[in-house]
């Protein structure tokens, strides 16, 4: 039986637990076969890995194929379940590879896949529908209806994004279809997570992709303010046991296995006795890896409390005056055995482990000519169990053999690896499954994907499939300047102001709203009331970031129009928006303009072609902390080259880190009609009236941008002039 496995009961009542047992899942993370095993050997009930392809963290070591296999018996083994991250945004080119990818891993026997691409969750819900799949917090799940929609997807758990409060979390599991995880203890991205473009488009190594370069951790204004302490829940176990939630997860696939064995260890004794960390447990927490300690800012709903860290000296020196517990092997799974060597038939070995029975047949036994076998001597060699995962001690291998016979050695050896290899492949598929003669398929998503062509792919889609035309748009996080420059507008029929803003606008000139990228669930009631409000005077349209948005504009009866921040990259993503209600989207900034041409020849779409595009959106407000509310909206980020990246407050006191360098491709108009971009999006932040006066009408007459500001263009890293 599963650890913790029996009837879950709730202090809450009324709880509408997914959990199947009584205590949450243990998630350790492995970024290689070691940490693995220390994973495992520390008390996991289930382990993250990553392959070689797809995998957020590309720079931990993580796993070929063939290692990916044998993880997966290894875990099996030993009753661990195993979940591979496939958890980066895919190119139109890589949907190919990345089905064929989970094909694979549904062959070898992963439990689940966690995915953040709606592209390749839908190509993978129609063509390999056994394969569990986990939404993952790149995907920006902080309410429940995003939540709903990505089980609608056909997710069967969704990860929680890291911001999320106790009560976010309560409400979640309350209200939610499917399974929910959180985090509890590791490194914290202070942007929300699928949000973070820093690393991507002023270092050319896109965090969506896995390849971040931490922008975060480097110095601003000559200090660290966007370097957050580690998480660590250690002090919430009753809270988060009580809470329902079915899997909680320690980051750390780029961390060694004395990390991954030291803390999945303590919360493993913690979640067992069902109470908090003590003084002692938290120091040596601590001393394993910290930035100056911990946090759980977000978890109690205390964002404005010190969260900020870094590793100092100090910290270092405790962790190496730790004494490593490793090298860690893996641990052997004892099974016992029964060999028959009998005359004229083909010898026999039996492996079991008391629940897993495999029988294999080897050789046909000669007549001995000098010196029979022994049964010493062929307990010995078949308890020789080499580089498995299995022990077979000479003390549990019964035999039955006729006297006067004789075996090759490497009729022995044969006989053996056929044993070993048939018992461990008994755990080459997902863990609740073991013991089934076929795995039953998972029911696919209950979302209409309509007709295919002869490759299964939908056919390409014209402006009347998504209900409205396509058409550029503008938003404008000043609400007053839409009706200051309304001459220069008519070229733009799609025009979005912030939800919670809209009495500032005239609508006269403004026919949409802005919903604010994060609505936590306590946030909703004022965001529901607010677009009822929008509906009544007019608005017509809504600009959405991510699946609860979506869901909220579907609600109050709104259009959506997909923002950049849905990280559309592929065709089949796009497709999968309009199949949950999206009119038309822009695409995601990180796309080059061939790989843009490659969506568009599928269906309608825009991109951002001018404004400085947020980088960051984050959860805590640096504009009071650092620079006090009196500034608000009226300060910047500087780094170590001088770069200037304006902040921004967003809904509730979250902040827009902005970008240094401002999009624009108003002197590219051939370079964009050659890769098929027919409509724009323009991104209004920190303009006055005669910056955004002069933007337009410079892109209107196709001139460069005259200004001092660096100019990005689409595809490209910053750069100086109009490079």
């Amino acid at each position: 039986m599963p650890r913790g496995a029996g009837t879950v009961r709730s202090e809450r009542g009324d709880i509408k637990m997914r959990r199947k047992t009584e205590l949450p899942e243990l998630l350790a993370p492995a970024g290689d076969f070691e940490a693995l095993y220390a994973a495992v050997a520390a008390g996991a009930d289930a382990v993250y890995v990553g392959g070689k392809l797809f995998s957020a963290r590309a720079y931990a070591k993580n796993f070929d194929r063939e290692e990916l296999a044998r993880a997966a018996v290894y875990c099996h083994l030993h009753g661990v379940r195993l979940y591979v991250t496939v958890n980066t945004l895919v190119y139109d080119k890589e949907l190919d590879e990345v089905v064929a990818y989970a094909k694979e891993l549904a062959r070898i026997g992963a439990d689940a896949l966690i995915i953040a691409d709606l592209g390749a969750i839908r190509r993978i819900r129609r063509e390999v529908p056994s394969l569990a799949l986990h939404a993952s917090t790149q995907m920006s799940l902080h309410n429940t209806p995003a939540v709903r929609l990505a089980h609608e997807l056909g997710c069967t758990r969704a990860v929680l994004a890291r911001e999320c409060s106790l009560a976010d979390i309560r409400s979640a599991v309350d209200s939610a279809p499917c399974e929910i995880e959180v985090f509890l203890h590791g490194a914290l991205c202070v942007c929300h997570s699928g949000q973070c473009l820093f690393s991507s488009l002023v270092g050319g190594r896109s965090g969506n992709r896995g390849e971040c370069a931490q922008p975060c951790r480097l110095p601003y204004n000559g200090g660290y303010p966007l370097s957050l302490s580690d998480l660590s829940l250690v002090g919430h176990i009753e809270e988060l046991i009580a809470s329902g939630v079915s899997s909680l997860k320690i980051e750390g696939r780029m961390k060694s296995p004395d990390y991954v064995y030291r803390v999945t260890s303590t919360y493993r004794r913690l979640l067992d006795a069902k109470r908090s960390a003590v003084r002692e447990e938290r120091r040596s927490l601590a001393a394993v890896f910290s930035r100056g300690g911990f946090t759980d800012g977000y978890f109690t709903g205390h964002p404005e409390r010190p969260m900020t860290g870094i590793r100092s000296e100090k910290d270092k020196e405790a962790t190496r005056a730790q004494e490593a517990k490793g090298p860690y092997l893996p641990l052997r799974k004892e099974v016992s055995a029964r060999a028959v060597v009998a005359r004229g038939v083909p010898a026999t070995l039996s492996l079991t482990d008391g629940a897993h029975t495999v029988v294999v047949s080897g050789e046909i036994p000669t007549e001995a000519r000098s010196a029979p076998m022994t049964e010493e001597d062929l307990k010995a060699r078949l308890s020789k169990t080499g580089n498995t995962f299995l022990s077979l001690p000479a003390a549990r291998i019964s035999l039955s053999a006729d006297a006067g016979l004789h075996l090759p050695i490497s009729a022995i050896n044969a006989l053996r690896r056929a044993a070993t290899d048939a018992f461990e492949q008994t755990f080459a598929r997902p863990l609740d499954r073991i013991g089934e003669i076929e795995p039953s398929p998972a029911p696919t998503s209950g979302t209409a994907e309509g007709k295919t062509d002869e490759q299964g792919q939908p056919p390409a889609l014209r402006e009347e499939d998504f209900g409205i035309a396509a058409g550029s748009s503008a938003l404008f996080f000043d609400p007053a300047l839409p009706a200051k420059i309304s001459d220069l507008l008519g070229r733009i029929p799609y025009r979005f102001v912030p939800l919670f803003r809209l009495a500032e606008t005239d609508l006269s000139v403004v026919n949409g709203v802005y919903l604010p990228p994060v609505l936590t669930d306590r946030e909703l009631p004022a965001a529901r009331e607010a677009l009822a409000a929008a509906k009544a005077r007019g608005v017509r349209y809504a600009l959405v970031g991510n699946l609860g948005g979506i869901a909220l504009a579907r609600e109050a009866g709104l259009l959506s129009i997909g923002d950049f921040r849905l990280n559309i990259l592929n065709a089949q993503t796009l497709f999968a928006y309009r199949d949950l209600g999206v009119a038309f989207s822009v695409l995601s900034v990180e796309l080059t303009l061939p790989m843009a041409r490659d969506i568009l020849r599928r269906a309608p779409a825009s991109l951002t072609v001018y404004g400085r595009i947020p980088l960051m959106l984050t959860e805590r407000c640096f504009m009071k902390e650092n620079f006090g509310c009196e500034r608000c909206s009226r300060v910047c980020l500087t780094d170590r080259r001088g770069q200037k990246f304006p902040i921004l407050r967003e809904y509730n006191h979250r902040n827009l880190i902005l970008n240094s360098a401002v999009t624009y491709m108003g002197d590219r108009a051939q370079e964009l009609s050659r890769n098929g971009v027919r409509t724009g999006h323009f991104l209004f932040t920190v303009e006055g009236e005669k910056e955004a006066r002069a933007a337009l009408a410079a892109f209107d007459r196709g001139e460069p941008l005259s200004s001092s500001v660096p100019i990005r263009r689409i595809g490209k890293r910053e750069a100086r002039d109009d490079a």
